[in-house]
């Protein structure tokens, strides 16, 4: 009992003689708190008129707390252990980030490739995206994931190294995007007075940008009801204004044809026997 009495008596009074030290080294932290709202205020004076995304903004911000108060707990250490170094400090944290680096692999890689992205210009908020078969519109780009609102109102949370590493296509990068479908007339039909036919009808549909984005038709191969043409014109680039285009270009396609007698075939079978077959004889003995 004596030796511990005498090792908590030793203990105290070398806290109690710590005491200066670490009340200047909480007036530190305070301090450091101070600065560190100080940064924040300046960092968003300095962005406010700033185009640059919210979310690139915030970690702007998270950044400089990171600075601000990992220097001031390095100087409030080494006021209350005058044997602590900022050299043993930064060695300490080098070996402990390496291990925290292996441990925390894929947060890390998700972190890095959404601060690539957020610097990045492409890929906004509201853009409809499509990668590895996950397609929708882009509603938040955070540090370490992306939300992606499939046109089914699902909402996917994607990890932003899948978007960095593999290939990502961005639907509405520009305002206008091309469609094409097929369309058949009957081997009877005049090809030019078809496509003639077929040009006026999609020019007529007001989802149609006919700008400096011309409507194109062209025959495009012989199969095996009908000749084919591949019908081209450039609309809205959102997924709803394809959908829309593309049904009011079939609806009057089909109507200009029609009402021009121009024949859109069914596929037509022809065939074959090697033999003749029998005919078989009626109830009343007639041959049919």
């Amino acid at each position: 009992m004596n030796i511990l009495y005498g090792q908590l008596r030793d203990i105290a009074r070398e806290a109690i003689a710590l005491l200066p030290q670490i009340a200047v080294a909480v007036v530190v932290l305070l301090l450091g708190w101070g600065i560190y709202r100080l940064a924040l205020w300046v960092v968003a004076k300095s962005l406010s008129h700033s185009s640059m995304r919210q979310s690139l903004k915030e970690l702007i911000n998270l950044f400089t707390g990171i600075v601000v108060w990992t220097l001031t707990i390095m100087i409030a250490a080494v006021i209350v252990f005058p044997n602590l170094t900022p050299t043993s400090i930064l060695a300490g944290l080098g070996i402990g980030s390496v291990a925290i680096g292996f441990a925390f692999k894929d947060v890390f890689e998700n972190f890095l490739a959404g601060v690539i992205i957020l610097f990045r210009k492409k890929m906004r908020i509201g853009d409809h995206i499509e990668c590895e078969g996950i397609e929708g519109k882009v509603t938040q780009i955070a540090v370490r994931e992306s939300h992606i609102r499939q046109t089914d109102g699902q909402l996917v949370i994607v990890p932003n190294a899948m978007l960095f590493k593999n290939p990502l296509t961005i639907r509405t990068d520009l305002d206008e995007r091309r469609v094409t479908v097929i369309c058949g007339v009957a081997y009877d039909e005049d090809v030019d007075a078809a496509r003639e036919v077929i040009e006026k009808a999609v020019a007529e549909c007001d989802t149609v940008r006919q700008g400096e984005r011309p409507i194109q038709i062209f025959a495009r191969e012989f199969n095996s009801s009908s000749i084919d043409f591949e019908v081209t014109w450039w609309t809205g680039s959102t997924p709803l204004d394809v959908r829309k285009s593309r049904d009011q270009v079939v609806a009057k396609v089909k109507r200009a044809l029609d009402d021009a007698g121009i024949e859109i075939p069914f596929p037509y079978r022809t065939l074959t026997f090697k033999e003749p077959l029998p005919i078989a004889a009626r109830p009343d003995g007639e041959e049919g």
